[in-house]
């Protein structure tokens, strides 16, 4: 029995085998200059497509900084470790910075700026600590615009990473009050339960951030805050007793 709708389906798979179609839109770059250009156009923007142009040993001293950086300043939170990474990041800035300036001036010392020494057969100590002298001061003022925008770049540098240490400051203080106020509340809570004979789950009152098993939420860390405070206000009345009552004198 003929099939209509085999027929055709293979009539059509005919024609497209012998006269294949076209494109009719943009097929991208075909050569290998044209691939690197538009590698990166599927990013819609640049906020998080960062490239970091350096050699493996400087990616490995840029990573290492970072990290310690990081480690140093012990960050909780997503804006925290986001401030924290903007710091690093910023203090490596200062540091090429600084380095660029070193560069100028050994490019100086090497001649690379068209500067010679004098003339000095004898390698007389003194005569060369002069002409060292005055080709850094030569180089200074050949290149003293560029040292002006160092130290631009440096001001504002600082000035960056001062606004994330305080921002980051805030955070912590905010995180250390809220902290303590819920501790506060969580050694009342245990002192109410433990009056009832019951035993206090913190788990019921605070979110799961705060019950880490190192935290100060654990049942370990509230007990030791309740002695704490105890000793606290024993050594207060140790230090300040209450004065005796005396007898009123004989009229």
């Amino acid at each position: 029995m003929f099939d209509k709708d085999k027929a055709m389906a293979d009539a059509i798979a005919r024609h497209y085998a012998e006269f294949p179609k076209e494109p009719t839109g943009p097929t991208g770059p075909r050569t290998e200059a044209g691939k690197q250009r538009t590698r990166l156009n599927a990013y819609k923007h640049g906020l998080t497509g960062q490239i970091h142009i350096l050699t493996a040993a400087e990616q490995t001293a840029f990573d290492a900084h970072c990290k310690s950086i990081c480690e140093a300043l012990a960050p909780v939170g997503a804006l925290e470790i986001d401030i924290a990474q903007a710091i690093a990041e910023d203090r490596w800035r200062l540091k090429r910075a600084r380095a660029i300036e070193t560069g100028i001036f050994a490019a100086g010392q090497l001649g690379l700026l068209g500067f010679t020494r004098g003339v000095s057969p004898t390698e007389d100590p003194d005569s060369l600590l002069f002409d060292d002298t005055v080709i850094q001061a030569r180089t200074w003022l050949a290149k003293n615009d560029n040292f002006l925008l160092l130290a631009l770049y440096e001001q504002r540098i600082n000035r960056t990473i001062e606004r994330n240490m305080a921002e980051l400051r805030t955070l912590r203080a905010e995180r250390k009050a809220a902290r303590d106020q819920a501790l506060e509340e969580a050694v009342l809570l245990a002192q109410l339960a433990k009056s009832k004979g019951e035993k206090y789950n913190p788990a019921a009152d605070f979110p799961p951030q705060l019950l880490r098993p190192e935290s100060d939420f654990s049942a370990a860390a509230i007990a030791r805050t309740q002695r704490l405070n105890e000793a606290r206000e024993y050594a207060k009345t140790r230090l300040n007793p209450k004065p005796a009552h005396k007898m009123p004198a004989a009229a």
